[in-house]
């Protein structure tokens, strides 16, 4: 296979990434395909022994829009095989695996299998690949906080989550939920039951008044929460009281979780997502000097799943 200028620089990275030990496989002989989804973006790759090459398409989130997301995921694998020069028929034979938000059971999981033309074929939720991908295979503890959030732990090569059940009825310290927290802080800040600050000043004047705020938390999704959080983490860096709190309050969530799966000091806690490094510096002090920078990214994880289930499958 010849590849573009590009993408033979793509492969060359990748290549070099895997070869200094983030993601160690024994074979990769098999072209597999990995699939990360999330709340934001959903990224698909293929990988071998050449390398990874991989593209980038919209949210993948099943639960929220399952007809959507098999779209993206079909637009993504139609434009990855013209990135390699592959037919789609040979592209649906490789083993793969698919780590989605919104995958809360069987049920769902069913349905993807219907819907997607693979042969051999792992699904699960976002949070094998997340965790994989931050801890290689080492003990340790991770926060994931995007736009939704989870908690899991891997200890001697066994996973365990909490969390991760959606912007309704969980997803706490998420970059949705920061800012509906945000939100409820400007309009108390309105009733007076909280001072002012600059954030809920300038939240409020986004909106137009507290109408404004009311109006659009009864439509919006959890991506356009989610993009509030950026005004949090800028306001809480410049040390603006109601961000600070509201930070505070999702930090006090990952101590909570992180303790519930039996975090002690000295174990290694990595914060991922677009949200969750800046929990670091509202934790205590005996978890940050526990945190460390996450091995690679969930993608990674979820090619090294791949590459595990074609062993599986012996080849």
């Amino acid at each position: 296979m010849k590849l573009r200028p590009f993408e033979g620089y793509l492969v060359f990275y990748l290549s070099y990434r895997y070869c200094n030990g983030l993601i160690m496989v024994k074979s990769k002989s098999t072209p597999v395909l990995a699939i990360d989804g999330g709340g934001t973006r959903c990224r698909i790759a293929s990988a071998d022994e050449a390398g990874v090459v991989s593209i980038e398409t919209a949210s993948a989130n099943v639960s929220t829009d399952f007809d959507g997301s098999v779209r993206e995921i079909l637009k993504g694998l139609s434009q990855l095989g013209e990135r390699i020069h592959a037919e789609c028929d040979d592209i649906y034979m490789r083993p793969a695996f698919l780590g989605l938000a919104g995958v809360t059971g069987s049920d769902i999981i069913r349905r993807l299998q219907d819907a997607l033309p693979f042969k051999h074929i792992r699904i699960a939720d976002d949070k094998p690949a997340a965790l994989r991908g931050s801890l290689a295979d080492a003990d340790g503890f991770l926060a994931h906080c995007g736009t939704g959030s989870f908690f899991g732990v891997q200890l001697d090569g066994h996973q365990r989550f909490v969390g991760g059940w959606g912007p309704v009825l969980g997803d706490e310290a998420s970059a949705q939920w920061i800012g509906r927290a945000a939100l409820s802080a400007s309009l108390e800040s309105v009733d007076q039951i909280r001072q002012r600050s600059s954030l809920t000043d300038r939240l409020l004047s986004e909106f137009g008044d507290a109408a404004g705020i009311v109006s659009f938390a009864s439509h919006a999704e959890p991506v356009e929460f989610g993009a509030l959080a950026r005004h949090v983490t800028e306001a809480s860096a410049n040390d603006d009281p109601v961000a600070i709190e509201v930070m505070r309050a999702g930090a006090g969530k990952v101590v909570e979780a992180l303790g519930h799966l039996g975090w002690r000091p000295g174990m290694t806690i990595c914060l991922t997502g677009g949200i969750g490094p800046h929990f670091e510096r509202h934790l205590p002090d005996e978890m940050r000097q526990s945190v460390a920078a996450p091995k690679s990214s969930p993608l990674d994880g979820a090619i090294s799943l791949a590459f595990d289930l074609a062993r599986g499958l012996g080849a």
